[in-house]
């Protein structure tokens, strides 16, 4: 197995920063609230959806947009929504309960919700809604993000 060089992974990434910064730098406010999701999280996300598959084989939509709790994540853990759109969030995990509060719009945190329950909340006015899960959001990092639109 052929090993790369250290200083050559060094330029690989300087090169990269050089590229990616100046297109943060002009991305728009709008987003700047919504959490990098990392391949850890898609992999997860990717096995709740199975398993909410599982669960709910005749879910349809209703209105509401679904985001299910799995493993500690969100999924996915940054929506955009339109005004007046309920979300429903979906603990989708086999053993853990969780709460959604969004402690930063000055909202109570949920009732934990455990396997296979529910907590939905109706998104009335737009603006930025990032939220956490109460139990876990220190320890596990379980944080979310719903941008509401006209």
């Amino acid at each position: 197995m052929h090993r790369m060089p250290r200083r050559r992974i060094i330029e690989i990434v300087a090169a990269a920063l050089v590229t990616v910064f100046p297109i943060l730098a002009t991305a728009p406010a709008a987003i700047a609230g919504a959490l990098e999701v990392t391949a850890k999280q898609q992999e997860y996300c990717a096995r709740a959806d199975k398993r909410y598959k599982e669960l709910y084989p005749d879910a349809k939509d209703d209105g509401v947009v679904v985001v299910k709790l799995y493993k500690y994540t969100f999924c996915p853990p940054n929506i955009t929504v339109k005004a007046g759109t309920t979300v429903r969030w979906v603990n989708v995990d086999k053993r853990t309960s969780h709460s959604v509060w969004l402690k930063d719009a000055g909202k109570a945190e949920s009732e934990r919700f455990f396997p296979e329950e529910q907590w939905e909340f109706p998104f009335m006015a737009a603006g930025e809604y990032p939220y956490l899960c109460g139990p876990h959001w220190e320890q596990e990092g379980m944080r979310g993000y719903v941008k509401v639109v006209e």
